[in-house]
C-alpha cells in the first residue's frame, strides 16, 4: 500500500535534493583540459541562464495591450409567449388572442486583437454572429463601439472596426504560422469566462489538424492544436509564439477532452482579412458531397455485413455517403455509394486532398471525377459553385 507523503515533507525532500545537487555541481573540478570541446555548436544547445523576466512575460508585454474584450448584445424577437400559448391558459380565457412580440436581449463575450492603427480587429465569426451591438474594451480601459465589417462562417473569421479618433492604438505583431513546429511554445491570451487579461501557457501539440478530425466538420480550416488552456471567452484571442507574435486565433476546444484546443493559423486570417474588412464574401468553392476515406478492407467489412444498406466497391478512394440536394454533385449525376478514385486523371485517396483540390480550382470551374459505381468505371464533369450555407 502506498502511504501518501505530506506536501510539506515533499518540499523538504526536494529542497535537500536541490541543495545537494548545487553543492555537487559547484564542487566539480575546473575542466580547462576540455575547453576545446566548447564549440559554438555545443554552446548553442546549452540553455540560457534563467533571468528575472520570463519569455512569457516578455511576449505578453509585447502583444497583450493589443488584445481586447468584445461584448455583444443580440436582440431576439419572440412571437409566442410560452405562457399565453399554454392550452390551459387559452381555454381558461376562452380561446386564443393576439400576443404582442417580445424582445429578448442576449449578451455574449469573446476576445480579439488589434492588427492595424486604423482600428482593424481580428476575431471569430461566432463571437459577433448576428450581434446588434458590439463593444470593444482595451486592456487600458478605453471603450469603443465596434462595427462588424465582415464575417465568414466557413473559416470562423471576422473583422471588427473601431474608430480610434486619432488616438494611438496598440497593435499585435503577426507571425508566420507556416513556420510553427510541434513542440513550440504556445501562449494563449484572452478573456475566458469573464476573467479579463488571462494568460495560459502550453505547447503546439500538432499542426494541420483537419476540421473534421477536430469535431467541427462544417469548417474549412487546418487547425493548430495546442494544450494551452482555452476556455469560453478566449474565442477570437491570439495564440502567441515565444517571441510574442500572433501565430493563431483561438477558436474551439474539445468538450470531451482536457488540454485540447484549436486555433486558426494566422496566415489564413491574413489571406482573408482585406476581403472581410471590405465587407465582401469570401469565395468557398464546393461540389456538395459528404464523404469518407475508403480502403478495400473497409469495403469488404461492409459487404460481409448482411445489414449493410448497400454494397461498396472494394477499391481505394473516397466513398460518397451523401449527395446534398441542389448541388453541383447532384446535377452532375453523382450518387450515394459511388467511390471517387481520381480527379482530373490523378488518383485520389483522401477527402482532405479532394477538398484542397476543390478550393484551389475556384468557383464555376469544371472537375472531371472518375467514379467506381458497382463494377463500372465512369467519368463525370462537375462544375464547382459558391458554398452559401456551411451546414
Amino acid at each position: 500500500m502506498k502511504i501518501p507523503v505530506p506536501l510539506r515533507r515533499i518540499s523538504g525532500y526536494l529542497l535537500a535534493f536541490v541543495v545537494g545537487s548545487v553543492f555537487a555541481l559547484t564542487s566539480l573540478p575546473n575542466r580547462h583540459a576540455v575547453a576545446e570541446d566548447l564549440t559554438p555548436e555545443f554552446l548553442s544547445q546549452v540553455p540560457a541562464p534563467l533571468s528575472a523576466d520570463s519569455f512569457v512575460a516578455a511576449a505578453v508585454a509585447k502583444t497583450g495591450p493589443a488584445v481586447v474584450r468584445i461584448d455583444t448584445e443580440t436582440v431576439v424577437t419572440r412571437r409566442i409567449d410560452p405562457l399565453f400559448d399554454d392550452p390551459f391558459f387559452r381555454d381558461f380565457f376562452g380561446g386564443s388572442f393576439p400576443v404582442p412580440p417580445r424582445e429578448q436581449r442576449i449578451s455574449g463575450q469573446g476576445s480579439g486583437f488589434i492588427i492595424d492603427q486604423s482600428g482593424i480587429i481580428l476575431t471569430n465569426a461566432h463571437v459577433v454572429d448576428n450581434a446588434n451591438k458590439v463593444t470593444v474594451t482595451l486592456k487600458d480601459g478605453r471603450t469603443f463601439n465596434g462595427e462588424v465589417r465582415g464575417t465568414d462562417e466557413v473559416t470562423d473569421l471576422a473583422v471588427v472596426k473601431i474608430n480610434p479618433q486619432n488616438a494611438s492604438l496598440p497593435v499585435a505583431p503577426l507571425g508566420d504560422s507556416s513556420k510553427v513546429q510541434v513542440g513550440d511554445w504556445a501562449i494563449a491570451v484572452g478573456n475566458p469566462v469573464g476573467l479579463d487579461n488571462t494568460v495560459t501557457l502550453g505547447i503546439i501539440s500538432t499542426i494541420g489538424r483537419s476540421a473534421a478530425k477536430a469535431g467541427i466538420p462544417d469548417k474549412r480550416v487546418e487547425f493548430i492544436q495546442t494544450d494551452a488552456a482555452i476556455n469560453p471567452g478566449n474565442s477570437g484571442g491570439p495564440l502567441l509564439n515565444a517571441r510574442g507574435e500572433v501565430i493563431g486565433i483561438n477558436t474551439a476546444i474539445r468538450a470531451d477532452a482536457m488540454g485540447i484546443g484549436f486555433a486558426i493559423p494566422i496566415n489564413q486570417a491574413k489571406a482573408l482579412q482585406k476581403t472581410l474588412a471590405a465587407g465582401q464574401k469570401v469565395p468557398h468553392p464546393y461540389i456538395g458531397v459528404q464523404m469518407v476515406n475508403l480502403t478495400p478492407e473497409l469495403a469488404r467489412q461492409n459487404n460481409r455485413d448482411p445489414n449493410s444498406p448497400f454494397v461498396i466497391p472494394e477499391v481505394e478512394g473516397i466513398l460518397v455517403v451523401r449527395v446534398l440536394p441542389n448541388t453541383p454533385a447532384e446535377r452532375a449525376g453523382v450518387r450515394r455509394g459511388d467511390v471517387i478514385v481520381a480527379v482530373n486523371g490523378q488518383p485520389i485517396r483522401d477527402g482532405a486532398q479532394l477538398q484542397a483540390l476543390v478550393d484551389r480550382t475556384g468557383i464555376n470551374q469544371s472537375l472531371k471525377l472518375t467514379l467506381q459505381r458497382g463494377d463500372r468505371r465512369l467519368d463525370l464533369s462537375v462544375q464547382t459553385a459558391q458554398l452559401e450555407n456551411p451546414t
